[in-house]
């Protein structure tokens, strides 16, 4: 329940999918810019998720692989999330590199570059059975979804 001290290895792997996307985002920016204000409460929560979220994944080896049970089950469904985000991502690179790409459905998911990520560390925590994960990702999902849903709403104001 709190967590067993020691590298992560499986934490390593979710934070690659999340920062390397990220990372070309920054070299490969959308054509089209839409400026927005977001909520300073929810900045401060995604702030404090991600640096939690970042921190806590790789410092539990409980997140790691140690047999095939059915706890298994939900490290799986946190891969098959991050694998759809990822998707999502390859929307935008491999498309037109506009803004709406960022939040459209996709597969009925709805805010799918806010919502896989912050669900699949979550299952993580789950699956490792580490409640600070838990909260941490929370945290995140809070603000991070919290700003994502205020942002698609600001696009499609901009966008009529």
């Amino acid at each position: 329940m709190f967590g067993t001290f020691g590298f992560s290895y499986t934490g390593i792997f979710f934070l690659c999918c999340l920062f390397i996307p990220n990372i070309l985002y920054g070299l490969h920016p959308p054509i089209n810019p839409i400026q927005t204000n977001e909520n300073k409460i929810l900045v401060v929560l995604e702030r404090t998720g991600q640096v939690l979220c970042t921190t806590l994944v790789l410092m539990f080896d409980n997140f790691n692989i140690h047999g095939i049970n059915l706890w298994t089950v939900w490290l799986g469904i946190a891969f098959l999330l991050m694998l759809l985000y990822l998707v999502c991502w390859g929307r935008y690179f491999f498309g037109k590199h506009v803004t709406v790409d960022f939040f459209r459905p996709f597969l009925g998911i709805p805010l799918p570059l806010a919502v896989l990520p912050v669900a699949a560390i979550f299952l993580v925590a789950v699956y490792g059975k580490v409640i600070w994960l838990g909260i941490a990702a929370v945290l995140l999902g809070i603000g991070h979804i919290g700003i994502t849903a205020q942002n698609w709403t600001a696009v499609k104001k901009a966008l009529k």
